[in-house]
C-alpha cells in the first residue's frame, strides 16, 4: 500500500469502468481521496474497495444516473456543500457512431443530457466554490470528435464541441483567478464505450486505438504541463497551438457591420 499527502478530495463521474475508474486509481495515488459517482453501485464498490486497500486513501461512493433530475441533484449538492473537493473530473458521457438519419432521436436526447446538461450543472455547481477559495481543478473530458465532427455521429460530435468550448470560455474567465480548467480529447481509446456506441472496438484499427492507461497518464501528464487543451494522440502541441492562434485571430473578424465584400451586397449603389 502506497499513501501520500493528502491534496483534497476528487469527484469523478463515469468513475466505474474505463477512463473513469483509471484517473480514480491515479488520483488516489496522487493523494487525493475519492468521491466514485456513476450508475453501477457493484462495480463502484469494487473499485473503492481495491483502490482504498492499494493508495490508503479515503474513497466514498455515489450511485446516481446523471440523466436522472434528482440524481444529479444530488451530486450538484455533495458539491456545493463539500469544502473538500478541489478536483471535479466531469467523465460520464455516451456515444454513437451511426450516421445522424440512422439514429434515434430520443437516444440523441439522452445524450444531450449526459454529455451536455449533466456535466454543465456539475460544473456550475462546484465553481462558486472553487472561485471563494481561489483553487481548485476541473477536467472535462471531451473528444477528438470536438474539432473532427466528421468521424463519428454529428450529434455526438456537438456535445463534445459544447464541452471543449465550455472548457475554454471557463479558462477565459476564471483561470487568472487560481482555478485550473483542463479538457481532455482522446481520440479512439480502447474502453466500453464502443460497444455502447454500437461499433466494437476490435472493428477499429489498431493503430488508431489507445489504452485506457495510457489515455490518463498522459492527460494527467498535460494537466502537470499546464495545457489547457490535451490531445493525448497529437504528436506535436505546437499543432495545436498554430490551430489556436489561427481562430483567435479569425475572431476579431466575425463581427461587422458590413458584410464581406464577396457577397456584392452594394454592387452597383
Amino acid at each position: 500500500m502506497t499513501k501520500t499527502q493528502p491534496k483534497g478530495t476528487a469527484l469523478i463521474t463515469g468513475a466505474s469502468t474505463g477512463i473513469g475508474a483509471i484517473y480514480a486509481d491515479r488520483l488516489a495515488k496522487r493523494g487525493h481521496d475519492l468521491i466514485l459517482v456513476a450508475r453501477n453501485g457493484e462495480r463502484l464498490a469494487s473499485l473503492a474497495r481495491r483502490i482504498a486497500i492499494d493508495t490508503g486513501r479515503k474513497v466514498e461512493i455515489l450511485k446516481a444516473d446523471l440523466t436522472s433530475p434528482a440524481d444529479l441533484g444530488r451530486v450538484e449538492d455533495m458539491l456545493r456543500s463539500n469544502a473538500g473537493i478541489s478536483v471535479l473530473v466531469n467523465n460520464a458521457g455516451i456515444g454513437a457512431a451511426d450516421p445522424l438519419v440512422a439514429s434515434d432521436v430520443d437516444r440523441m436526447e439522452d445524450m444531450i443530457r449526459l454529455n451536455v446538461t449533466a456535466l454543465t450543472r456539475l460544473t456550475y455547481a462546484v465553481v462558486p466554490a472553487f472561485l471563494a477559495r481561489g483553487n481548485g481543478t476541473i477536467i472535462n473530458i471531451s473528444s477528438a470528435v470536438a474539432v473532427a465532427p466528421e468521424l463519428l455521429n454529428g450529434v455526438y460530435g456537438g456535445t463534445k464541441a459544447f464541452v471543449l468550448a465550455l472548457t475554454q470560455s471557463l479558462v477565459h474567465e476564471i483561470a487568472d483567478k487560481g482555478v485550473r480548467v483542463q479538457a481532455v480529447l482522446p481520440g479512439a481509446t480502447a474502453t466500453e464505450f464502443w460497444d455502447v456506441a454500437g461499433k466494437p472496438v476490435h472493428q477499429l484499427p489498431t493503430e488508431i486505438v489507445m489504452s485506457a492507461d495510457d489515455l490518463v497518464d498522459a492527460a494527467l501528464a498535460g494537466l502537470d504541463l499546464g495545457e489547457t487543451i490535451t490531445i493525448p494522440s497529437l504528436p506535436n502541441q505546437a499543432e495545436w497551438d498554430r490551430y489556436e492562434a489561427q481562430r483567435r485571430a479569425m475572431m476579431a473578424k466575425v463581427s461587422s457591420a458590413i458584410a464581406a465584400p464577396r457577397y456584392n451586397l452594394h454592387q452597383g449603389q
